[in-house]
């Protein structure tokens, strides 16, 4: 009879100290850790997208990480046939698998698998990306509110890359988004079990602020300014690399950077756990007190 595997999923805010215990759980299962998160993946990425440590990384296998180029376009359906192969390759000689990350869209593709929208034409979505760039934010919620109210209802408003996907979905389907999102979840071949880490926001507000700062001394202003011929680029529309155009601009003053990737950053912690927290699978657990022998015993 054939032992059934086993996925441990850890996930949690930004900054909440999800790799140094992944690692840790890592090295007691003795196998390797997939990473879920939408940024890491991206080889040109490094800093301020808070990759991994050179030792980390050696301290354990890891996968998914600087796996692709920014050129490349990456998405949870990407992401679920990689993760899928890579546990299907790492079940033959493990019992159990790490994965590890803070994009729900990803975690939730690999555990249920993915609504069935159809192929939308991209030069759609150029159109839309083209006229978001020169009209702005505001335009692109005036756009979905009027063309896909089902979706303005519920969907992240203040998310330009949700939005240009609401939109594009609606004008290539003539259906809204929301009506994709009610297939049946996929049953895996394999035990899934959900960690959450999470601690008292005020400790992890101050976490972001500083790791924010920590990346600057390492030098997240060169790695940004690198990568300025490549702006155009989705993979460049995110926290700690978009903040940085207005100052290469002459428009703003690196402490005004500095203060709204803070901002930004803790932003984007409090969706992150928005969107866990309504994942009833997940156990949590106070990252400052987790330890292995609580998950896996001994």
């Amino acid at each position: 009879m054939s032992v059934v595997k086993t996925v441990y999923i850890i996930v949690g805010p930004t900054a909440v100290g999800k790799t140094a215990f992944a690692i840790s759980l890592a090295q007691a299962l003795n196998t390797e850790i997939i990473s879920a998160d939408a940024r890491q993946c991206y080889q040109e990425m490094n800093i301020g997208v808070a990759r991994p440590s050179l030792t980390e990384l050696a301290a354990v296998p890891h996968h998914f990480i600087a796996s692709h180029s920014i050129q490349e376009t990456i998405n949870a359906s990407v992401f679920e046939q990689y993760a899928l192969a890579k546990t299907a390759q790492l079940f033959q000689s493990k019992e159990a698998v790490v994965m590890v990350g803070g994009t729900g869209l990803y975690i939730k593709a690999f555990c249920e698998g993915l609504d069935m929208i159809p192929a939308i034409d991209p030069m759609i979505r150029e159109d839309i990306i083209k006229q978001y760039e020169k009209l702005g934010l505001r335009w692109l919620q005036k756009e979905v509110a009027v063309k896909d109210p089902k979706y303005w209802e519920k969907g992240e408003q203040q998310n330009p890359q949700r939005l240009m996907r609401a939109l594009e979905v609606m004008i290539g389907t003539g259906s809204s988004i929301i009506s994709f999102q009610h297939k049946n979840k996929i049953i895996r071949p394999f035990n899934i079990v959900k960690i959450g880490l999470e601690m008292p926001r005020e400790v992890l507000y101050e976490r972001i602020n500083q790791r924010v700062l920590n990346m600057v001394e390492e030098g997240l202003e060169q790695e940004v300014q690198q990568l300025m011929p490549h702006f155009h680029l989705n993979a460049l529309q995110t926290v700690g690399y978009s903040e940085w155009v207005p100052f290469f601009e002459g428009n703003s003053k690196k402490s005004r950077v500095i203060e709204l990737i803070q901002q930004n950053t803790r932003h984007y912690a409090k969706r992150q756990m928005t969107w866990f927290k309504k994942d009833a699978e997940i156990k949590w657990y106070q990252a400052s007190t987790i330890n292995t022998s609580q998950i896996i015993g001994g």
